[in-house]
């Protein structure tokens, strides 16, 4: 089966954000005085979710605290996060994408800093349809943001693909009853679980 529609996530899918996003995790902890592991901040994120990434470290951290650090990661994670670029292949993966006659999607957690990151790097042209978090759709895995887009753009579900860099990626497509692939850059995810296909590199999605 030709696939024609490519349903991406951002955040360490389409855009390395993920040294941005633990950097300012780990000074937000650092500057009120906690000191948190890099590789432990990214293997959680990756594994889980930032918002459990914060649950499990904050588990000894008074309230009061948590507000504030959480405040000083936001502001930071902002600022690192303009500075990111995204993966190797992802503007020719794109183009060939369209020029084959398919369409990219976005499906991201993240508010529309990625629209605007898009455009900045000449991406934004590439894709058809974006749901963000202001969008205000249940979090991944849920179908629900993967249903919009397939009601709203005609979406066939045998012919597209969910495309991100964690389990529940892959888990909200097989939800929406579309496929799921697994971007793996580093093999982190040792979880057993189903895939469709898991790659290592954006290149390797079309083969």
């Amino acid at each position: 089966m030709i696939l024609r529609d490519f349903i991406w996530d951002f955040d360490g899918t389409l855009y390395d954000t993920y040294p941005g996003m633990v950097a300012a995790f780990t000074e937000a902890f650092a500057e009120n005085g906690i000191v948190v592991s890099e590789k432990e901040v990214y293997r959680k994120m990756r594994e889980g979710s930032v918002g459990k990434c914060f649950a499990d470290f904050f588990s000894n951290v008074a309230k009061e605290l948590q507000v504030k650090i959480l405040n000083e990661y936001e502001k930071k994670e902002i600022m690192f996060t303009e500075k990111a670029r995204p993966f190797d292949g992802v503007f020719e993966v794109c183009h060939k994408i369209v020029e084959s006659g398919g369409r990219n999607f976005l499906l991201t957690h993240r508010d529309r800093q990625s629209l605007n990151l898009l455009k900045k790097e000449g991406l934004y042209s590439l894709f058809t349809g974006f749901v963000t978090s202001e969008d205000k759709f249940p979090r991944k895995p849920s179908p629900k943001s993967l249903l919009y887009l397939c009601k709203t753009y005609s979406i066939d579900l045998n012919k597209s693909v969910m495309i991100g860099d964690r389990i529940l990626d892959v888990r909200a497509g097989h939800n929406a009853g579309i496929k799921g692939y697994l971007f793996d850059p580093d093999n982190l995810i040792t979880e057993d679980f189903v895939c469709d296909k898991r790659v290592t590199s954006i290149w390797n999605v079309l083969n």
